[in-house]
C-alpha cells in the first residue's frame, strides 16, 4: 500500500482520515522507511538481526502527524502533558502537542536530558514549568529492554510530575514491557515487532 501521494493532499487526508486508516499507513511507512534486516548493535548493547530507525517516521512529513494523531487517541483524558528521552522522544513529544492543539486539547511537550543541561538552570526537564502532581504520559519510539523510557519517568517523578504509562510507537518484545509492568507501568505499543515483520514480508 502507498503512503498517501502528493504531500499537500497527503498531509491533509491524514488530517481527516480514520484512526484505523492512518493506523495501517503509518504500519507501511515503518516497514518502508524505518525496518532493515542485517547485524546490528542495538543502544542497549544487544545484538540482532534486524534495526528499526524510529526517526525515519517521526521526522517523517506525513509520518509526524499520523503519530501525532495515532498517540494523542491514545493518551488518557486525565493526560495534561507528554515526555520522553531525548533524542527519540523529541520530534513524538511534539507532534502530539502540535496534532492536540488543532484538536483543541493542550498536551505540553516536555524533554528529557540524559544528563543534566551543563549551564544556566542546570534542568534535567525542558518545557514548561507545571504543577507538582501533573500527570505526565511518557513517549517512545522504540521499546527494547524499557530503560530510556523508565529513565524519563524516574526523572519526571523526581521533578513531582504524575507517570503511570509509558506508550512506544514499537514494542521490539525483548522485555520492556515486562519491565514495566514490575515497576507498576502501564504500558501500550502501537505496533509489535512481529506485526512490523509480517507486513515488511507482505510487502517485500
Amino acid at each position: 500500500m502507498a503512503i498517501f501521494s502528493s504531500q499537500s493532499d497527503s498531509l491533509a487526508a491524514i488530517a481527516t482520515a480514520s484512526l484505523s486508516i492512518i493506523r495501517q499507513q503509518l504500519l507501511d511507512l515503518f516497514c518502508q522507511s524505518a525496518y532493515r534486516e542485517g547485524d546490528f548493535v542495538l543502544s542497549s548493547g544487544q545484538r540482532s538481526t534486524y534495526y528499526i530507525n524510529g526517526k525515519q517516521v517521526t521526522l517523517h512529513p506525513q509520518g509526524a502527524l499520523m503519530v501525532g494523531r495515532i498517540l494523542l487517541a491514545m493518551l488518557p483524558e486525565e493526560a495534561q502533558a507528554v515526555a520522553g528521552l531525548t533524542l527519540g522522544a523529541d520530534p513524538i513529544v511534539m507532534a502530539v502537542s502540535v496534532v492536540g492543539a488543532y484538536e483543541k486539547r493542550a498536551i505540553a511537550p516536555l524533554i528529557v536530558r540524559k544528563e543534566a543541561k551543563g549551564h544556566g538552570t542546570q534542568a534535567y526537564i525542558e518545557g514548561l514549568t507545571l504543577p507538582a502532581g501533573t500527570p505526565v504520559v511518557v513517549l517512545e519510539d522504540v521499546v527494547t529492554t524499557g530503560q530510556s523510557a523508565l529513565k524519563a519517568v524516574e526523572r519526571l517523578r523526581l521533578a513531582g510530575y504524575q507517570v503511570e504509562q509509558v506508550i512506544s510507537l514499537v514494542d521490539r518484545q525483548q522485555g520492556g514491557a515486562e519491565l514495566y509492568q514490575e515497576k507498576g507501568l502501564q504500558f501500550q505499543a502501537v505496533f509489535t515487532i512481529a506485526e512490523i515483520q509480517q507486513r515488511w514480508r507482505e510487502l517485500s
